[in-house]
């Protein structure tokens, strides 16, 4: 399937999903930078537990919203309050005005919003493809996705220090620009049926209370978390230990050419390494490994995932953390599509909605355990976090090898009752 082939919105989707990655990627870490400088690190960590929090709610309401008034209503609600957070912080970070408090609260009402807006987007993804065509239209998606991680830890790496108003600024107008796209050139997708459905909180509560009580999967949500946790500490511990620790070091030099990078700028370049490289192997490396069994891809690949985590927190030389992140993304690549295959299997089909709903809580609750880590890497050394990120580890480890015994107990309980022909 091409990029032409797809639904109209689905093009609208993608595109303007580029640049809502690539400002979110572009940012979020610098914030929390922007907050350990002023406030100190345990400060700032306690911040961004609370933004967090707020975010992990508006998804959750969004995501019956959605269902009840439309997925464009709730869109155009979280963009266009997007758009004038990010317009303050511009203001609140300019020329004309520098203040703490009013940045913060701000960026506390963008987080909202764009939690608001995240389960509609996905929703209206779901609702114009098909099951035969999804599968493309989410690698496609993953590409652009990827694309705008790249660009975006670069650019936010190298411009943080001295255009951090012009970065805010230039947000501020995208999102202007993704609200008058959804305005004009959005249609609802919204299926009949789910207009009938109640409104109120009660209704939404008892839909999420049903999934509580499959503890199968609620350990799969629990190792999904502790595997995100050790991923979400490039936008939170170790923003904070590049950003504000790390002494200027030389990286090239050629003649009378050199190129030196401090923290900042190193946590960028990591973050698109690690990007380029699974845009550029992620299906060669696939197919490589397609031979060895998905328990063994999915065990070795969360070890060396969570091995080049804890050379990133332990280690102080540059080129050594670069050479890291190619064990970071061999672990992503080996493991992440096994995660996908586990869960689908894993998940009722009869309830797979409000389960995957709430299985993408995961990501948000792991920003909240980034907070924490950021609050304890304020007084903990770098080896306490590195023994953390290795507990982590260990912990999803032990859990995905209960759940493959479940996956296959059920497979050979479901052959057991199939009738004969």
């Amino acid at each position: 399937m091409n990029f032409r082939d797809l639904h109209h919105n689905l093009k609208l989707r993608i595109g303007v999903g580029f640049f809502q990655r690539f400002f979110d990627i572009m940012l979020v870490p610098l914030m929390v930078i922007h907050f350990s400088h002023l406030y100190g690190a345990a400060t700032a960590g306690l911040m961004t537990l609370v933004v967090a929090f707020v975010a992990v709610t508006c998804n959750l309401v969004g995501g019956h919203l959605s269902d009840v008034y439309g997925r464009r209503r709730v869109l155009l609600l979280g963009e266009i309050g997007s758009c004038l957070s990010f317009a303050g912080l511009a203001l609140a970070n300019s020329p004309l005005l520098h203040s703490g408090p009013a940045t913060y609260l701000l960026y506390l009402c963008a987080a909202a919003m764009g939690g608001l807006a995240i389960p509609a987007n996905e929703a209206m993804i779901v609702d114009v493809s098909t099951p035969e065509s999804r599968a493309a239209v989410y690698t496609i998606n993953y590409w652009v996705v990827n694309l705008a991680f790249m660009l975006g830890s670069l650019v936010g790496g190298f411009l943080y220090g001295g255009y951090f108003f012009q970065l805010l600024a230039a947000a501020s107008a995208a999102t202007l620009g993704i609200s008058l796209v959804t305005f004009f050139a959005l249609s609802e997708t919204r299926p009949a049926e789910a207009a009938q459905n109640p409104r109120g909180v009660k209704s939404a509560l008892v839909g999420y209370l049903s999934v509580s009580r499959d503890r199968v999967f609620l350990r799969l949500v629990l190792a999904a978390l502790l595997v995100w946790s050790i991923g979400v500490q490039i936008s939170s511990y170790l923003a904070v230990r590049f950003g504000t620790g790390f002494a200027p070091q030389r990286l090239l030099s050629f003649g009378s050419w050199s190129l030196t990078v401090d923290g900042v700028n190193l946590l960028g370049i990591l973050r698109a390494v690690d990007t380029l490289l699974v845009v550029c192997f992620a299906l060669w490396v696939g197919k490589l490994l397609g031979k060895y069994s998905e328990q063994a891809r999915l065990i070795l690949g969360v070890a060396l995932f969570t091995l080049g985590y804890v050379v990133w927190a332990v280690g102080s030389n540059a080129w050594v953390l670069i050479l890291a992140t190619f064990v970071v993304t061999l672990g992503e690549i080996m493991s992440l599509p096994v995660k996908q295959a586990l869960l689908a299997d894993l998940v009722p089909t009869d309830a797979r909605t409000k389960y995957l709903a709430a299985y993408g809580l995961h990501v948000r609750t792991g920003q909240m355990v980034g907070s924490l880590s950021v609050i304890l890497g304020s007084v903990a050394p770098t080896w306490v976090m590195g023994l953390l990120y290795v507990l982590f580890g260990a912990m999803a480890i032990h859990l995905y090898r209960y759940l493959f015994r479940m996956r296959e107990a059920r497979a050979v309980a479901a052959r057991r009752t199939e009738v004969p022909v």
